[in-house]
């Protein structure tokens, strides 16, 4: 049996785990889902439809929100109780942070950014290394499988089903508790489509100058019912929230269609985007490495280009 850690924000499923219940399927036909939280029990529709037979849903009045170490030991007595042959999750910040903590409490290895698993002894495994530039085939010698998989390596498949619902209890101890989340600050909620979700990304970098520069992107976006992101320099400087950087240490985005302005191209970024369908780049320096990953290239200033497209597609709407 495979268990499947997915994760959900208040409630609302991560369309990452329903890639890494994809994947499960491929390694197993036995998939059980776990989530950490009450509010996990609303996913049990959606990991059903993704071929999760049983969610666990894992209690505590003390993880009432984000908690990796206390999710962590409560995965342990989980497990302990279960016996899967294997505990994977989707290579998201959260997941692999969950899933190291579990690990670290069993004394077990983790394997990360996984694009291929196959359980034996011992279990082999296929993982992407430098940002996704090299795949690397690895073997694990443990009895138990931990290990995250590179979620848009995986498409994400519905098979139909439902899932039985199954409550565990938690037991912790108050070390495993030190840290709790007591208020969540910052931005506000927007509300519309997430970076996650969305089929059309316009991205900005350092290029676009400065936090006033991005109107003409958040505009652009909206225009086309997409999502802003962002490059690394563009949240280490102030400009946007870190919730819109797209790379290796932000978000991991496969859209229709991914507009990089004002991007050089460097390799952390490109991680998190590379899987877009269709990428059109933009940038003033014609030996940018973006282009190099670009369908579709200008060598121009965005603030030229991008009023242009704009009105482009007000007039073909």
């Amino acid at each position: 049996m495979i268990l499947v850690l997915v994760d959900h924000d208040r409630g609302v499923l991560d369309p990452l785990s329903t890639r890494a219940l994809t994947a499960a399927r491929g390694i197993d036909s036995d998939i059980q889902a776990v989530v950490i939280g009450a509010a996990g029990a609303a996913v049990a529709a959606e990991v059903g439809k993704f071929g999760a037979k049983v969610l666990h849903v894992v209690n505590n009045a003390e993880i009432s929100d984000y908690a990796p170490m206390a999710s962590g030991r409560a995965l342990v007595g989980l497990v302990d109780s279960l016996k899967p042959a294997a505990v994977i999750a989707a290579g998201s910040p959260r997941g692999n942070e969950q899933l190291a903590h579990l690990a670290a409490f069993k004394d077990l290895p983790m394997a990360a950014e996984c694009t291929s698993i196959t359980l034996g002894n011992p279990h082999k495994v296929v993982r992407a290394r430098w940002a996704g530039n090299l795949l690397e085939d690895a073997n694990v010698h443990s009895d138990l499988l931990i290990a995250s998989v590179m979620a848009l390596a995986f498409e994400p498949e519905e098979v139909g089903g439902s899932a039985e619902v199954k409550e565990f209890s938690a037991a912790l101890s108050p070390e495993d508790t030190v840290v709790k989340v007591i208020d969540r600050v910052g931005e506000s909620d927007k509300g519309g489509v997430t970076l996650t979700d969305a089929k059309v990304i316009v991205s900005g970098g350092r290029g676009v100058g400065g936090p006033e520069g991005f109107g003409v992107i958040e505009e652009l976006a909206s225009l086309l019912g997409g999502a802003v992101g962002c490059s690394r320099v563009v949240t280490a400087s102030g400009w946007r929230p870190h919730s819109e950087q797209v790379g290796q240490t932000g978000s991991k985005v496969a859209p229709n269609l991914y507009l990089a302005c004002g991007i050089s191209g460097a390799m952390q970024h490109i991680a998190g985007m590379k899987n877009s369908k269709t990428i059109i780049a933009i940038n003033t320096d014609p030996e940018a490495t973006i282009f190099r990953y670009a369908d579709y290239g200008i060598v121009g200033d965005l603030h030229q280009v991008l009023p242009k497209l704009i009105e482009a597609v007000k007039a073909a709407k």
